[in-house]
């Protein structure tokens, strides 16, 4: 089985798909071929070194190389609301953890890119290892069928859709968002659950707490970052905005 699919940009080169097993490596660069005779994608572009580096299949993931001397790679989570990593010059065997990747090269004056795919990533049974006793608490206990869950996917929703630097919405966008599954939103409905998300995320201390703690700036922005990077909500569950009210 394949373990890596490479989908060259149609920016230039090769529009054809790229299959890599395991082990099998693919040099990437403006050069139309390696001096070792391994397999090429070549980038046709002046801003792009000769050879700017090569990427490795295994079973489960894949890694980058970085052959340019000067020039940082970036390795984005199209999926993933803004995830990506960075891979500096000279760095080699960067493992990639992201079943879709969008690798982003500096070139010149521009950005340019080719898409990964990784199929072959292996999941544990989620009842492995179970013994039946008392289950884990979890660190963030969220009731989606409550309504400060649709005001947190409402926020999330411009940055799981593709645009990972998004603005969030204002408040009566939010309004606007919920109206068709929460008829009876308002401005300070919404406002009360997003501070209620803020303290049940542990963000900041509850009104009743001896110690407040300071006032929480860019609550909106803590709260979505935080419910991103922990993937409190993915895009499978944005449907719950979709939903008619019983």
């Amino acid at each position: 089985m394949f373990s890596i699919i490479v989908v060259p940009s149609p920016y230039g080169g090769s529009a054809e798909q790229i299959r890599l097993e395991p082990g099998e490596t693919l040099g990437f660069g403006r050069s139309e071929r390696r001096t070792d005779g391994g397999r090429q994608l070549t980038i046709p572009h002046c801003g792009v070194s000769r050879t700017a580096g090569e990427i490795t299949a295994t079973g489960a993931y894949w890694t980058l190389t970085n052959h340019s001397a000067r020039q940082t790679y970036v390795v984005e989570n199209p999926e993933g609301a803004g995830e990506h990593i960075k891979v500096a010059p000279g760095r080699i065997g960067a493992p990639v953890p992201f079943e879709f990747a969008r690798v982003v090269l500096p070139a010149a004056d521009e950005l340019l890119s080719f898409d990964v795919w990784a199929p072959r990533h292996d999941y544990a049974d989620p009842l492995t290892g179970s013994d039946g006793g008392e289950a884990t608490a979890l660190a963030f206990p969220l009731d989606r069928t409550k309504r400060y869950f649709l005001v947190l996917a409402a926020l999330c929703e411009p940055r799981l859709r593709g645009a990972p630097h998004a603005p969030l919405p204002t408040t009566d966008q939010l309004v606007e968002r919920l109206r068709p599954v929460w008829p009876a939103a308002g401005r300070a409905a919404v406002q009360w659950n997003i501070d209620y998300l803020a303290v049940k995320l542990r963000l900041k201390q509850p009104p009743e707490s001896a110690d407040c703690g300071p006032r929480l700036n860019g609550k909106k922005e803590s709260v979505v970052s935080l419910a991103l990077r922990f993937d409190l909500v993915r895009e499978d569950e944005l449907g719950v905005l979709e939903q008619v009210p019983a």
